[in-house]
């Protein structure tokens, strides 16, 4: 069989784009999914998404992990379907709404690159959970944006030994009977006099699960950290990160007591390149 794809990258957080007009979730099962989402064999990928015309600008999402586990939700494929959604002109750049298994979700296309913007929902703040912590660790809270994140502060990012470390927290009994996905942040350090709002204010790394390792970026991660930075007063929204790839997320957002609400992220949308699967 041939499979025609849309390679696409959320800031290095990769996916194969399937247009939901020539091809259904049910004919997607794990067996086939992680085929095609194998690196060596495959076409190689993160997560593979079907991408569904429902209603005028309006589009479903269904996204699945590279082990062919269905995941509720994902940022920065949400920030691809948007883009995509836009280039097949299954909906107006401008206002999308994007039906996922976590819900409904308004997005947006920024300008003529591969910016877009993802609306949340409003969700819980972030809240403490009694795991211990280890050396260099500050703080670990629970939140769920879409699915659920684990967000540990931590002094160094680029210390962490992220993939004992996040596969423990991932599996962790205080994340929750399914799991959830583990996410260091460190503050990055400012020269004196360059501080500059465009510059990234933080660095962040995540242990995803379905993936069970390090993804280049994870977007609604980046939402559960910019919550539970600001929840705990180490810093003011909006927030800018920098992820694993060197890239930019942005998370807007307001606070009123135990709810965030108006939460935004920004990232990239990018098409790689478009192919045939050989199956």
């Amino acid at each position: 069989m041939s499979v025609v794809f849309t390679k696409m990258t959320g800031s290095g957080n990769d996916f194969i784009m399937l247009d939901g007009r020539t091809t259904r979730p049910e004919d997607w099962p794990a067996e086939r999914i992680i085929r095609a989402c194998d690196r060596r064999d495959g076409v190689g990928a993160d997560g593979l998404v079907i991408v569904t015309p429902v209603g005028p600008d309006r589009v479903r999402m269904t996204f699945f992990n590279s082990d062919g586990s269905r995941a509720s939700m994902c940022g920065n494929a949400a920030l691809c379907t948007t883009r995509l959604a836009a280039r097949l002109e299954m909906a107006d750049p401008a206002s999308i709404t994007i039906e996922t298994d976590a819900g409904v979700f308004q997005a947006r296309c920024v300008g003529q690159g591969p910016l877009a913007e993802i609306h949340f929902p409003d969700v819980a703040v972030p809240l403490a959970v009694p795991i211990a912590l280890q050396s260099g660790e500050e703080s670990v809270v629970l939140g769920t944006v879409g699915v659920p994140h684990l967000v540990t502060v931590v002094a160094d990012v680029a210390a962490v030994p992220l993939m004992a470390r996040g596969r423990e927290l991932r599996e962790h009994q205080g994340a929750g009977p399914a799991g959830a996905n583990a996410n260091f942040v460190s503050r990055l350090p400012s020269a004196p006099g360059l501080a500059n709002s465009a510059d990234p204010s933080w660095a962040i790394r995540t242990y995803e699960r379905g993936v069970e390792g390090e993804t280049l970026a994870c977007g609604t991660g980046t939402v559960a950290a910019a919550l539970s930075i600001a929840a705990s007063g180490l810093d003011q929204l909006p927030l800018r990160f920098r992820s694993r790839s060197g890239r930019v997320l942005s998370v807007a957002a307001e606070i009123e007591g135990d709810q965030a609400r108006n939460i935004w992220l920004c990232g990239e949308g990018r098409v790689v390149y478009r192919g045939v699967w050989e199956e």
